[in-house]
């Protein structure tokens, strides 16, 4: 409870504005306000939320109070990822396991998270569909170009390297203190 108004009069202190001015930005009492700096209250619900839109705040920010920092955790969970090699769709599978599981108490991990999650979705479609059409091509025979496996061979030689080569990127950006999501995220399948 005690970090959410020091953090609160942080970013106020920041922005340059008095307690005053919060108030009047907000539309809250200036009395909430000086009641949440000084660690009396904890804001909750629309009272939280007016505050977080005055300072330009996301409302997890102020809300990771009860969360650790675990950079191994989140080394793992990219890490994770390669579990494709082994199991199909393991690269989805074991870091959704890992997500749920530990969202809500790692400081980074819900957006990191649903980040990677919404990449390796959208890999795993790609890759599948790829070699899917191919043999299905291959039984129709249906021919382009020099054969069809060998098109889905190259696709996947592409592929397949880009999915194990970016999350040890990332593992190691992580472990040098970059915590974020670092994936494109082209469609947002999980938020």
């Amino acid at each position: 409870m005690n970090e959410i108004g020091i953090k609160i009069r942080e970013v106020r202190k920041i922005k340059g504005l008095s307690q005053e001015e919060l108030a009047d930005i907000a539309k809250v009492n200036l009395r909430t306000i000086q009641r949440i700096e000084n660690n009396k209250n904890e804001p909750r619900g629309k009272t939280l939320h007016l505050i977080c839109q005055a300072l330009d705040l996301n409302a997890e920010d102020i809300l990771d109070y009860g969360k650790q920092s675990d950079k191994n955790y989140l080394i793992y969970f990219h890490l994770s990822v390669l579990s494709f090699l082994i199991i199909p769709t393991g690269n989805i599978i074991i870091p959704f396991i890992l997500w749920m599981t530990k969202k809500d108490k790692i400081i980074g991990l819900k957006n990191t998270g649903a980040n990677l999650l919404n990449f390796q979705i959208i890999w795993t479609l790609i890759t599948y569909s790829i070699i899917i059409f191919g043999g299905f091509l291959k039984i129709i025979h249906f021919e382009i170009g020099p054969g069809n496996f060998i098109l889905s061979f190259y696709a996947l030689i592409i592929l397949c390297p880009i999915n194990i080569i970016l999350p040890i990127i990332f593992a190691i950006k992580i472990r040098r203190g970059k915590i974020k999501a670092f994936y494109p995220n082209i469609i947002k399948l999980i938020k």
